[in-house]
This record gives C-alpha cells, structure tokens and sequence, in this order.
C-alpha cells in the first residue's frame, strides 16, 4: 500500500508540473498583445514597451515561467496585470464562496445517488423502481441552466424564501445569510450530478445483488438489505468511487456555469472576466488552481479505491 501510495503522489507531482507548463504555455499563445491592450488605443509605442517591461512581457518565456512558477510555490500568483492587485487573496476570497458550493453540491448529490440509487436497485422489477429510473433520465436530460431558473422562480419569486441571486458582500461574517445564499446553486448542481451518480450506484448495487456471497449470507439468515450493507456496499463501492472522480471535473465546470446564473462571487465568475479582460496572471493562476484541484481529487480516489478494493495493483 505504501509503494502504491508513493507511485500515485510522484504521477501526481509529475502531473502539476505538466499542468502548469501547459496552462503558461497555452495563454502565450493566445492572440493579442496585453501590454497594449492595458496601455489603451491612445498609447505610443514607448508606452506599451514600458508597460511590456514592468510585466516582465520582455524576458524570455523560461524565465517567465521560473518567476511565475517559483512565485506559486511560495503562495504568491502574481499580480493583475490591469490592476496591479495581489491574485492570491483574491483568490482565497473566491474560494470561500466555490469550495462550499461544491462541497455542498457533492453532499446533496452523493445523498440523493446512494439513497435513491440502493432504493430503486432493490425494487427495479416494481414500477417505483423503474419511476425512479426514468427520474434520473430525466434529470440528466434537464439542462442545469432550465433547472436553476426554475427553482429560482420557484423558490425566490413565487414563495420568496430564498435569495435569488447574490452573496453577502462580507462573506461569511453571517454564515446564515451565506448559507441561504448557496441553498438554490447547491440544489440546482446537486441534483444535476445526483441524477448521474444516480445511474452508476444502481448498476453497482445490481451487480452484486445476485453475486454468489450474497447468496451465501442470505443462507445464513440475514435478509437481502442485512446482506447488502455488511457484505455488499464495500464490493459495489469502487465503480461508484471511480467515477465520483471523473464527475467532480464535471462538478466544477457546473459551478462556472451556476456562479454566473446565481451571481455568486466564486473562481468561476472571476475566471470569466478575467479571461474577457485578457488579464493572463489571473487566469493562469486561476487554471492552475483548478486544474490541481480536479488532479488531487483524482489522487485521493486512486487512495480510496485501492482502500476499498485491496486487488487493484500498484501499478502506473
């Protein structure tokens, strides 16, 4: 386990340091010049040539990731290149608002998949489970952005429960208020990746419903739930895990999406603008920060799945 661990952390570190040669690499490429486009039409050439040196635009790409990269290591992403502003606490004040829209989203959706799913799997030959399938294929048909406007017309306009759009400007200061701001997005993602979690813990939970140990432990006086949850659950777990991974990529390509609907002042909105802005510290350093985050993800379910099934090899 050990061995496996330290294969999985060096693909890990390999893996950032490919992402970040990549997001630096890709951003050179994108057409325009930023020196000129933050001096303004009205700029001489000598303007924009002495703006492109206090970017640092005027050194070699090499360099320009060393500083950049070695910057990052010690916590400091740079600085905006049209305001001049620090990007790390903006960052950090960003991430207080995306973290728990995800970390709830994921909540309510793996809530909404294990319950419902182990439900309709054990009654898939009665109507109910098989309304409960059709559900699920509904949700994934849905488009988030029909759905989010729905429970906001629903919930914010018609009963005036919650707020529509917004965050409170002082964060969490009232986390009350922060809460009731990110009930609607948590709902609207939650139920978006619920539904597809929905599908894959059902299939697991019928592959091993008729599995031959299942059998046994119903011989030995345990009922069919008894069965499952002792003996059960652990052998459907690793598909389940696997792809829980794979959709949390999903997840925060969501949040984008939501944080933008609902108005919420998280990466996604500020990656957005700052892509529009052509302000390439921020946005490098807001991929870099997403991107990390989807890889670590992918390194602890690598840890977790080989905990649940001890059979998967260490191997790269």
């Amino acid at each position: 386990m050990l061995w496996y661990v330290i294969q999985r952390a060096g693909l890990l570190l390999v893996s950032l340091a490919v992402a970040s040669v990549l997001v630096f690499a890709l951003l050179r490429l994108l057409p325009g010049d930023v020196a000129a486009t933050v001096a303004g039409l009205q700029a001489t050439p000598e303007q924009i040539a002495a703006i492109r040196t206090d970017l640092g635009l005027d050194r070699s790409l090499p360099e320009q990731y060393l500083s950049w990269i070695g910057g990052v290591f010690h916590g400091d992403f740079g600085h905006s290149q049209l305001n001049g502003t620090s990007v790390g606490p903006e960052l950090q004040q960003k991430l207080a608002v995306t973290g728990p829209l995800i970390a709830g989203s994921l909540l309510i959706a793996l809530c909404l998949a294990v319950t419902l799913g182990t439900w309709a799997a054990l009654r898939h030959r009665s109507r109910t489970g098989e309304a409960a399938n059709a559900l699920s294929q509904l949700g994934i048909a849905v488009p988030g952005l029909w759905l989010a406007m729905l429970l906001i017309l629903v919930f914010a306009v018609e009963l005036k429960v919650l707020p529509a759009q917004g965050f409170p400007a002082d964060r969490w200061a009232e986390p009350g208020d922060a809460m009731r701001s990110l009930i609607l997005p948590c709902v609207t993602l939650g139920l978006s990746e619920g539904a597809v979690l929905f599908r894959f813990v059902r299939s697991a939970i019928l592959g091993v419903l008729y599995s031959e140990y299942l059998r046994t432990a119903r011989a030995k006086g345990l009922t069919r739930t008894q069965a499952l949850v002792r003996h059960g659950f652990r052998n459907a777990a690793p598909p389940v895990v696997s792809i829980l991974g794979l959709q949390f990529a999903v997840l925060i390509v969501g949040a984008v999406v939501i944080e933008r609907v609902f108005t919420l002042p998280g990466v996604g909105s500020m990656l957005l603008s700052d892509v529009a802005n052509r302000d390439l510290v921020k946005v490098q350093g807001e991929v870099l920060l997403i991107v990390s985050a989807v890889l670590v993800i992918g390194f602890a379910v690598d840890i977790l799945h080989r905990l649940i099934d001890p059979r998967v090899e260490a191997t790269l």
